[in-house]
């Protein structure tokens, strides 16, 4: 009987741990289950528990509950410390390694994969993505993202209902998303957005750079024309100059925060009318009374199929998200390269969907119906966890 550890690493987001109930159902009478946790931290430093049943059913009760359950966290691995991994994994007789994760968590795996090959340990090497940045390549999206998605749009209209009911006292509002270098968080904003009075007025995406002078036109043209102004802007947009605002170093990661204080400074300095700032911040990735329906089917079908890929002996693969068609939402989970993965960098918003927003809120549609569950597009996918995943 093989023997599967299992892990969770980086920023969580609020579907995780359904892909994780989704992985474990499909193994957990085929298999031995070991969990690792804490991430990659706990892997190093050899945080291992037995999947016995008191820890299985615990970890059913997390499926609507967000954060990762199995602890997450950011660890940059040393080479030594992957040597170390591979190592402990062999000693404790593991075969199969399982982590749900983003970019770092895949090219982390893809460097324990080839050190196992180094070592000659045959370890089973799969990954499943999250994100709700949305940066991870060869997926047509990460679970994750659409949930985030459907708070930050839900978010932006209704601060901007809330703005345009105050704008005799304040007129322009920042409102800050995460995404890092890539916007598609950010450019989900205006979903919701029916007419050209209400808000966002201006979305500043990291995939273009921004001027400051183009800014405090389109700043100014808003508030002259409909009395305030609402701006959505991502943690990572980049000035003209180059320069991003850095808020903080943790383990050697750049994390990035605060361009909409310094914006709001420089609107207040330059139009003279008052501005207010907000940052997003982990709601975004947290928020479960907005998590999509779709999102979360799709994260459950996700651990599934990872799980049925551990029997059928794939490895060195991510688990993706294919779309089938664009006028009628379906999906199909494929194998794909994890080297490809960690060596294919951040997956920007592309320039089709920046220069015609509705070409990506149409892309976006599945995750963002207003109305709550999706059941046409919910069948869809209970009719692919049907099929027993039978086409991979």
């Amino acid at each position: 009987m093989k023997k599967v550890a299992i892990g969770q690493a980086g920023g969580p987001t609020s579907v995780i741990n359904a892909t994780l109930v989704g992985l474990v159902k499909e193994l957990m009478h085929d298999v031995q289950l070991s969990f690792i946790c804490n991430g990659y931290d706990g892997l190093v430093h050899e945080n291992m528990r037995k999947g016995n049943n008191p820890f299985l059913n615990w970890i059913f009760q997390q499926e609507n509950k967000p954060g990762a359950c199995l602890g997450s966290g950011r660890y940059p691995m040393s080479h030594e410390e992957v040597v170390h991994a591979v190592e402990f994994l062999k000693n404790e007789k593991v075969n199969t390694l399982i982590f749900i994760g983003g970019n770092g968590t895949m090219e982390a795996l893809h460097r324990i994969d080839l050190e196992a090959m180094k070592q000659g340990y045959e370890l089973q090497v799969i990954g499943i993505p999250k994100t709700v940045d949305n940066d991870i390549n060869y997926t047509d999206h990460a679970p994750g993202f659409g949930s985030a998605a459907n708070y930050v749009a839900h978010a932006t209209r209704n601060l901007s209902y809330d703005l345009q009911s105050m704008k005799n006292f304040e007129q322009v509002r920042i409102i800050e998303t995460m995404g890092r270098n890539a916007g598609w968080l950010a450019a989900a904003s205006g979903y919701f957005k029916k007419s050209e009075e209400e808000g966002p007025h201006i979305i500043a995406l990291p995939e273009r750079r921004m001027r400051k002078e183009s800014l405090m036109s389109a700043i100014e043209s808003a508030v002259s024309r409909y009395g305030y102004a609402v701006m959505v802007v991502s943690e990572g947009v980049v000035w003209e100059e180059g320069n991003q605002i850095e808020k903080d170093i943790i383990h050697d990661r750049i994390v990035l925060g605060g361009i909409s204080n310094e914006i709001e400074n420089s609107i207040t300095e330059q139009l003279h009318v008052k501005v207010r700032s907000e940052i997003l911040g982990m709601n975004q990735r947290s928020f479960s009374p907005l998590v999509s329906p779709v999102d979360k089917e799709e994260a459950y079908l996700a651990g599934i199929t990872g799980g049925y890929w551990v029997k059928q002996d794939l490895s060195s693969v991510m688990v993706s998200i294919r779309r089938l068609q664009e006028e009628r939402y379906e999906i199909q989970m494929k194998p794909v390269s994890l080297k490809d993965v960690a060596h294919s960098g951040e997956r920007l918003l592309p320039d089709h969907f920046i220069d015609n927003p509705k070409r990506y809120y149409d892309w976006l549609r599945p995750f963002m119906e207003d109305s709550g569950v999706n059941q046409p597009i919910l069948a869809s996918c209970n009719k692919l966890k049907q099929t027993n995943l039978n086409n991979h």
